[in-house]
């Protein structure tokens, strides 16, 4: 399928999803949201596809956030249906059984940051940028970045970031844990692509059920232990944990399908 503002390919397993829009620095619009939903729809039923990297084109900017002029003009009620399909695509990729990295090469400010936070994990070149800059224009945060970065930094931090409207370097990124990785720029989608072949040596099945536990923590009414000893159980009924107990007893390298 062509696609207008991405640019997809699939490479050893691992399905990659490029922002295409570099002359506005891969801001994100509707025409995105759509697109980016379609893809991940097609990652997550291509059983050949074992792992997502999204990442942006070119080296300034992964998104350097929402397209302003597209929703300048927008009443009230347009607002909240635009933050709720935000909100609603983000989750997609946050609930995807799938593991889901970003690589971040440039500017993640606002809704980019906002995607950068649904991914699984993040990890960004040297010189990215982060921020939630939506308080310069009259606005809250509407792709649930108020949620996502509370949960991922803390909230005293995630307050002042988000009510400053500040940005912050890289290296400020990883010692709060906004990201798992700094690295070359020229170096970032190998590292990516390195930390998600380890991934996709374990089981998919308990790959897909770590994903689904840890979500559960963050769930309202969910008791994340509960859910955890359910999935720990519906494990022993697949053929993933038949090959991995098997491959341990018979001290071979496990080949899950």
């Amino acid at each position: 399928m062509e696609f207008k503002n991405i640019l997809t390919k699939i490479q050893n397993r691992i399905f990659t999803i490029t922002l295409n829009r570099p002359k506005q620095l891969n801001a994100l619009n509707k025409e995105v949201f759509a697109e980016l939903e379609q893809a991940m729809k097609i990652a997550t039923e291509n059983s050949e596809v074992r792992g997502i990297i999204i990442t942006g084109s070119g080296e300034k900017a992964f998104a350097a956030g929402a397209d302003i002029k597209e929703f300048a003009n927008f009443t009230p009620e347009q607002g909240s249906e635009l933050s709720a399909e935000g909100q609603r695509i983000f989750k997609i990729i946050e609930d995807s059984k799938k593991p889901v990295i970003a690589a971040v090469n440039g500017f993640a400010l606002g809704g980019g940051l906002e995607l950068a936070m649904a991914c699984h994990i993040r990890i960004a070149s040297v010189n990215s940028r982060f921020g939630q800059p939506e308080v310069s224009l009259g606005v809250t945060p509407g792709y649930a970045g108020t949620q996502r970065l509370t949960q991922l930094i803390g909230k005293g931090k995630a307050l002042e970031l988000l009510m400053t409207g500040g940005m912050i370097k890289s290296d400020e990124a990883l010692d709060l844990k906004l990201v798992n990785y700094v690295v070359p720029l020229n170096e970032l989608m190998k590292t990516t692509t390195d930390l998600l072949g380890k991934i996709l040596r374990q089981s998919p099945v308990a790959v897909a059920g770590v994903i689904a536990c840890v979500n559960a923590f963050y769930k309202e009414g969910v008791d994340g232990f509960d859910f955890e000893v359910q999935e720990f159980g519906r494990c022993f009924g697949t053929g993933d944990f038949i090959e991995g107990t098997t491959a341990f007893l018979e001290k071979r390298k496990a080949e899950f399908k």
